[in-house]
């Protein structure tokens, strides 16, 4: 009676381990992706998306906002958002009239669900803002509302991100 291994290890054709190459990544923070489209006021670098490591399902990156900037009014439709709060503050309006605030700090993390109206400030007038954006799907969905008022008017410099385009734009 043979002893030995009959059944099938998964290999690749190149002899490789299986998950070698497309098994657990490792995006270096020194090595984030400043190609993509840039907007005075912020600077903002992809690690995690559909070009870099094949994902599907979800976007993560870094974004870095001037003091003072804040978005329009809007909602990301199905998508959920995750903001985690690296360096400043941060202030957030929602509602239907924007009418509730909370303001997140260094450490803190910020959850937006889907079809809520909202909006991003930098509540400071001389720091930036520095946050790690994660999103529920690779592709960017903005709906602006043009119907609301924003108590905060997004007049000094547009928060702008992969997800959030300059309204003139």
């Amino acid at each position: 009676m043979s002893h030995h291994h009959d059944h099938d290890h998964p290999h690749e054709h190149s002899g490789e381990p299986r998950w070698k190459h497309d098994g657990v990544r490792v995006i270096k923070g020194d090595q984030l992706d400043p190609n993509t489209a840039q907007t005075p006021g912020m600077f903002r670098q992809a690690a995690i998306n559909a070009a870099r490591v094949g994902a599907q399902k979800i976007w993560a990156g870094t974004v870095a906002i001037q003091p003072n900037a804040k978005t329009g009014v809007h909602h990301h439709g199905e998508l959920e958002s995750v903001i985690y709060v690296v360096r400043g503050q941060a202030r957030m309006r929602w509602g239907d009239k924007l009418e509730y605030v909370a303001v997140a700090g260094p450490g803190d993390f910020i959850f937006v669900p889907p079809f809520v109206p909202h909006q991003e400030i930098n509540a400071s007038t001389d720091e930036p803002l520095e946050c790690v954006l994660v999103r529920s799907d690779n592709e960017a969905v903005v709906v602006n509302i043009t119907d609301v008022e924003p108590v905060e008017k997004p007049e000094e410099v547009y928060w702008v991100d992969p997800i959030h385009k300059h309204p003139n734009a």
